[in-house]
């Protein structure tokens, strides 16, 4: 009997030896999930707004990591153009601004057609954001997402000085052709006022103005500022002869996918505005603050 007992006392204690090196082992896994959650609930802090509402850098996505990309058409002086090989223009140092604010560094694309810019933001992956003087519009806003406006603008009837046809009536006429850049607010005004005018769709607003001049075009419709602006720099044989007061504003566009990139942006143009950083912008391209 007393070697019976202690046969079994040999298997107890191996039994116990098991139980806790299983208890140990146990133990080990749930302390690594503790620090995994831990690290989870980090990485979940940093994507908190600031007490001030600003976004943090954790709270959106950019192509590039440190950069915020950017796509426009460079033929729109003065909100986007070429001087040289360098990128210029009132929407540019708008840009440039935000990824101040931001603490990101400016990457900007090659230019690209104007109504090829909404399809690639929509899209995702090569540009995080377009400022291509865009109107905020509800096609627009169906494909992506705007900035809150940071530009108020209206459209404009360019004609050659002393041509005859000058306004809406007489430039609604069968055979008349009207140059507007393709895929823009100016395009989609001529369509539905001058319906029985032929609409020409061209790449840029350049290419219009220049139609214009060469007696090509009859007029051209675009937006107020860029073309008061071109007639200045010159088109001096041009003249705006109806200013249309669409009351539009321009914004940034931003992928769907990445409304904590919109927030910031509304964030840091609301300090741009506060700050004076906009009034001195448009003072440097305009004149004066507007």
């Amino acid at each position: 009997m007393k070697k019976h007992h202690g046969l079994l006392a040999l298997v107890v204690c191996a039994l116990l030896g098991v139980c806790l090196t299983l208890g140990l082992t146990a133990c080990g896994g749930s302390g690594s999930a503790s620090d995994d959650s831990a690290t989870k609930a980090t990485s979940t802090d940093s994507t908190d707004s600031s007490s001030d509402g600003a976004s943090t850098a954790t709270d959106y996505t950019t192509v590039t990591d440190g950069k915020l990309t950017m796509i426009s058409s460079f033929a729109f002086p003065p909100f986007e153009y070429m001087d040289g090989d360098d990128y210029a223009g009132f929407d540019v140092d708008v840009f440039k601004a935000l990824c101040d604010k931001l603490g990101l560094e400016p990457n900007i694309l090659p230019s690209v057609a104007f109504d090829t810019i909404v399809p690639t933001i929509k899209s995702g992956g090569k540009a995080d954001v377009s400022l291509a003087a865009m109107t905020i519009t509800d096609e627009r806003l169906a494909e992506v997402d705007m900035s809150d406006p940071y530009m108020d603008s209206n459209q404009s009837i360019c004609v050659k000085k002393g041509a005859s046809a000058t306004d809406v009536d007489s430039l609604n006429v069968k055979g008349t052709q009207i140059a507007v850049q393709s895929g823009t607010t100016g395009e989609a005004w001529a369509k539905e006022n001058l319906p029985n005018a032929t609409i020409v769709p061209l790449d840029d607003i350049i290419q219009a103005m220049t139609g214009v001049s060469t007696g090509l075009y009859a007029a051209c419709v675009s937006d107020l500022p860029v073309v008061k602006y071109e007639i200045e720099q010159a088109y001096s044989d041009l003249e705006v002869t109806v200013e249309i007061p669409t009351g539009e504003q321009y914004g940034v566009a931003v992928s769907k996918d990445n409304p904590g990139l919109t927030s910031a942006i509304n964030n840091a143009l609301k300090e741009m505005e506060d700050d004076g950083t906009m009034d001195s912008i448009e003072t440097t391209w305009f004149g004066s603050s507007l």
